[in-house]
């Protein structure tokens, strides 16, 4: 079990909503615009589902395309090699569980069928929503990415601005 989050603390812009939608991306589409710290999952019928979400920090930012490699309840986080140089603290692996960074669910992203180690992903840190907070990857509500892996499917493209 995950408690949900008392959404008074989080901003009002960073709740989830639908929204209109204009773009060219096909349904299924998820899009990322870090500077608004908004992803939005294309519907049909020229809507969209916006969640909030945290980016990374400066020197810790990436853009471009890919696709949903796979997905994963629970998952273990293992802190890369260069988070490790600059903090030789971390552990070598957290298992999944309510204290790991990477919280309840993970999509993870993929580029010309390898990892880019970067990923779509829970947090227990929700005060960093609509902040730049993350190592590069994107974070999201719990109860939030639990909607969005439910709903994306493996292959799903991944453009993030």
């Amino acid at each position: 079990n995950i408690l949900l989050v008392d959404k008074s603390r989080i901003p009002p812009q960073f709740h989830r909503q639908a929204v209109a939608y204009s773009g060219r991306e096909p349904a299924g589409t998820i899009l990322i615009n870090k500077q608004e710290r908004f992803l939005y999952y294309i519907e049909d019928g020229g809507r969209a589902i916006r969640f909030g979400v945290a980016v990374g920090r400066d020197g810790a930012r990436w853009r471009g395309e890919a696709v949903v490699g796979r997905r994963a309840r629970w998952p273990s986080w293992t802190p890369t090699a260069n988070m490790r140089r600059r903090n030789p603290n971390l552990p070598q692996r957290v298992a999944g569980g309510p204290n790991n960074p990477l919280g309840a669910r993970a999509l993870y992203l993929y580029r010309d069928g390898r990892d880019t180690l970067y990923r779509i992903h829970g947090t227990n840190e929700p005060w960093t929503i609509g902040r730049a907070a993350s190592s590069g990857c994107i974070r999201m509500l719990n109860e939030h990415i639990f909607e969005l892996f439910g709903t994306v499917r493996d292959g799903a493209r991944v453009i993030v601005r």
